[in-house]
């Protein structure tokens, strides 16, 4: 079992919840989100076991000219006044071993990004920094070989890991969710979280489009298959406008969808 702040995840602990939006906009939005999570967690008898999500930088965008997030600095800004805002465990991603100490300083729990789950330096600096980390597995990598990534976290690093199926690349522009993943990535002997939003992402969008597509249709039911798998924790992007949102509008969920996945993922 890993904690995130004061939220358990793994086994033996209820299921957990960790969301917030793609990339941190302003104030508004993040606090937004967080009391959008954290209201719909609380709504149907989970409240305690959220973690909100949300990245300061969005590193891997498909243009070069895409809005990436507020930074670093301000990004740690608004992450600590939402935990302490909310009361809630906050998590965040970084992209180079630069970032780490400091975003360590503030978040609960850190994450590699799924197209940097063999980044040696990364992972080797996140496994030091004394705090949970989750890895999510790239849509590339055979969920075994996730094996390689935690041992790069170094032996006091894997004992806080936390492994994310994210799907897998299926030709260019779709991806596809095998749940024998799940199976798979639990016998690495560490808490398991299915990334509902990112695994309904067409990558790139359609060719030339410029922008990563998707369709939030499917959200609801792979999480509900996921859950009847077997995982500690569900991970999903929440806005609270994602027409409006800066970076993947196709497949945040508002406020209203994620208390609907919250409370059928909770159902007996």
């Amino acid at each position: 079992m890993v904690r995130i702040g004061a939220v358990p995840v793994g086994e033996g602990a209820p299921l957990a919840f960790i969301a917030g939006p793609c990339a941190l906009e302003s104030e508004a939005q993040a606090f937004a989100a967080a009391a959008a999570v954290v209201e719909a967690a609380a709504a149907a008898g989970a409240a305690g076991r959220v973690v909100f999500k949300a990245s300061f930088d969005k590193a891997n965008r498909t243009r070069g000219d895409a809005f990436r997030g507020v930074g670093l600095d301000a990004g740690l800004r608004l992450l600590a006044a939402v935990r302490a805002r909310f009361g809630v465990p906050v998590l965040t991603d970084v992209h180079e071993p630069a970032q780490v100490a400091a975003a360590a300083a503030v978040a609960d729990a850190l994450q590699i990004p799924a197209f940097l789950c063999r980044q040696t330096d990364l992972l080797a600096a996140c496994g030091a920094c004394g705090k949970p980390v989750n890895v999510k597995k790239g849509p590339f990598l055979a969920p075994e070989d996730l094996a390689h990534a935690l041992d790069k976290l170094g032996a006091s690093g894997r004992a806080r890991a936390l492994v994310t199926e994210r799907g897998t690349t299926f030709g260019y522009r779709d991806l596809v969710v095998d749940f024998r993943s799940l199976v798979k990535m639990r016998a690495l002997g560490v808490p398991v979280v299915y990334d509902v939003t990112h695994s309904v992402q067409s990558p790139g969008g359609a060719p030339g489009g410029g922008a990563s597509g998707g369709d939030r249709r499917f959200a609801l039911p792979l999480a509900r298959a996921a859950v009847a798998v077997g995982v500690d924790a569900l991970y999903a992007e929440v806005h609270p406008d994602p027409s409006r949102a800066l970076s993947d509008p196709a497949t945040q969920l508002d406020p209203a969808a994620f208390r609907t996945l919250v409370a059928q993922a909770l159902r007996p």
